[in-house]
């Protein structure tokens, strides 16, 4: 895996294109880490870790990808430690770190660059919860030595969970979990103690709140926040008990895994109910055998609760689910797994040798279907084509998969994932923009137009596709309208330079040379160094005969293109001779 690419898909927009992080460490990138919103998240650390890689090893994938598979293994072992703190339990710790470390739905968050969030924040969460575990473990220390022993501890877990929070806000459910490690198995729960276990979660709940606010807050204003229009609030019902039960499906057969999940236009209501009930069950039988089998209260209320805020009731993105949301989750079901079948074992008295055989087989299943899921994330092509045999309706992966052949030269072959994300997807400005891009790189100047149009109607006053669709309408000679798109642009983007050329190509076509050359100006102010500018500002000045402005401009375009010959023929033309 460590020799695996980029993917197409938001790694981008965390390294590879990202020129704050591949700034590396610097004070200006730094500042923007924790000042910016960017891919609707704030998660500074993320980012903070991502300068470094770049800083350290350089832009190529391979230094991202091992310090995911690195972070995985961190996590693994913490996942180990805190188990065996808390139980007690070595080789039921030691099978659920296993299980934590090679289940295949935990191969999203490692091997995908962007998910730096996901094994970051379960690194810093993790250390929470083994300072908070310390922390608890003083419970009958004498009161002046608990003061000494406890209160770093609870500062030591207050501060990483910060940094959890700052990685990605999936643990704003902590309040919630720590008082279910409160009831097992660290048995600090009854009627008593519940009002100081409630105090103590109180720094974590309030820290829990801010994140959550500033999380909504940053995803609204990026737009991942869907709006109820789009998914009504009763499908999103619907499908969060369906996703429960799709969790636990894959939990236990881990087969016909993608990315992305297409989301749903309806669910039929058999299945519907059917989640509904068995997860009804499940909430059930945790709560009436707590007494008897506390493991399993526990196990299912950390899956349970831990999915809450990403299982859709607040829908961001365009899935229905995904694997790196279970990332953390799933250890509630392996505590379940792991300490339910050492009880049955014990019941049946099953030997030694069946118990280790069975694991391993178990961990060995696990470990070969995590290895044939991690093949798909070797590039675009395989990931999203797979994504697109395992799944239907999936516009998200038909869009994406155009993307990577259009980026990549093969701009025919793009339009047929264009064309079917658009008739998944109809509505989806982007996907209508994106098509549009790749008719006009085929000339077939009609029908960028008409998705370009499209795309506008349902995503009013996007530059670029203003400015796309003014060339497109320049090139089949309907210049008015062309002119009226550039003057939209610069109206939303006035520092636009390429915009001010466009108009003024615009306006040179259409004999206005005076025009013209006031919006080559603009552009040529705003980007001295593009020689584009240069050469068509001075082409419009020896247009409207004024030779020392036309002289200025070409000499000046030929300090920056010094071999071009057309540069110097012009100049010679005018009577100056170019100096070698």
């Amino acid at each position: 895996m460590v020799n695996y690419g980029f993917i197409d898909y938001d790694d981008d927009v965390y390294f590879f294109a990202n020129s704050h992080v591949l700034g590396g460490f610097t004070w200006t990138d730094i500042k923007w880490a924790f000042t910016s919103g960017e891919d609707a998240n704030w998660h500074p650390l993320t980012w903070l870790s991502l300068m470094l890689d770049a800083r350290i090893f350089g832009h190529g994938a391979t230094a991202p990808h091992l310090i995911n598979v690195l972070f995985h293994i961190a996590n693994s072992i913490l996942v180990f430690w805190l188990s065996r703190q808390m139980t007690g339990a070595l080789w039921r710790s030691a099978v659920l770190a296993l299980l934590f470390a090679l289940h295949p739905l935990h191969v999203e968050s490692v091997a995908w660059v962007a998910e730096r969030k996901d094994v970051l924040s379960s690194f810093f969460g993790l250390l929470a919860l083994l300072f908070y575990i310390r922390y608890a473990a003083g419970d009958g220390a004498p009161p002046r030595s608990s003061l000494v022993t406890r209160r770093p501890s609870l500062i030591f877990a207050l501060l990483f969970f910060v940094c959890s929070l700052m990685s990605k806000p999936m643990l704003v459910t902590m309040p919630f979990i720590l008082l279910l490690l409160d009831f097992w198995p660290l048995q600090r729960f009854n009627v008593s103690s519940l009002g100081r276990l409630l105090i103590e979660k109180i720094p974590f709940l309030l820290l829990s709140a801010a994140a959550s606010v500033v999380t909504f807050i940053v995803q609204q204003r990026g737009g991942a926040v869907s709006s109820l229009a789009g998914l009504s609030p009763g499908l999103r019902i619907e499908n969060m008990f369906i996703s429960y039960a799709r969790y636990l499906a894959k939990t236990f057969w881990p087969v016909n895994l993608a990315t992305p999940y297409p989301p749903p236009h309806y669910w039929p209501v058999w299945l519907v109910i059917l989640a509904v009930a068995l997860f009804a069950a499940l909430c059930l039988a945790a709560v009436t055998l707590r007494g008897k089998f506390p493991f399993a209260f526990t196990g299912w209320f950390w899956f349970a609760g831990m999915l809450v805020p990403v299982i859709g009731l607040v829908q961001v993105g365009a899935a229905a689910m995904a694997d790196r949301y279970a990332y953390l989750p799933l250890i509630g079901i392996f505590l379940i797994i792991v300490w339910g079948a050492g009880e049955i074992c014990a019941k049946f008295q099953i030997p030694r040798e069946g118990i280790l055989l069975i694991t391993v087989f178990v961990i060995l299943a696990c470990a070969a279907r995590a290895g044939n899921q991690v093949r798909f994330w070797k590039d675009d092509p395989a990931l999203f084509g797979h994504a697109l045999s395992v799944t239907k309706n999936n516009y998200v992966a038909s869009l994406d998969l155009g993307f990577w052949y259009a980026k990549n030269g093969q701009v025919s072959e793009s339009l047929r994932y264009y064309g079917d994300a658009v008739r998944l997807s109809p509505d989806n400005a982007t996907a209508l923009y994106d098509a549009a891009n790749a008719f006009a790189k085929l000339g077939y100047w009609d029908e960028a137009i008409r998705d370009y149009r499209r795309s506008l109607q349902i995503a009013p006053n996007q530059p670029d596709v203003l400015n796309n669709l003014g060339f497109a309408l320049a090139q089949t000679k309907q210049l008015s309208e062309a002119a009226n798109c550039f003057q939209a642009v610069l109206k939303l983007e006035p520092n636009s330079a390429d915009a001010h050329n466009n108009l003024a190509t615009i306006l040179f076509k259409q004999g206005d040379f005076q025009d013209a050359a006031a919006q080559f100006s603009a552009a040529q102010q705003l980007s001295p160094a593009d020689v584009r500018f240069c050469a068509n500002l001075a082409g419009t000045y020896e247009r409207l005969g004024q030779t020392n402005l036309a002289i200025k401009y070409y000499q000046q375009a030929l300090s920056l293109q010094p071999d071009n010959p057309q540069f110097r023929a012009k100049l010679q033309s005018l009577g100056v001779q170019p100096a070698d």
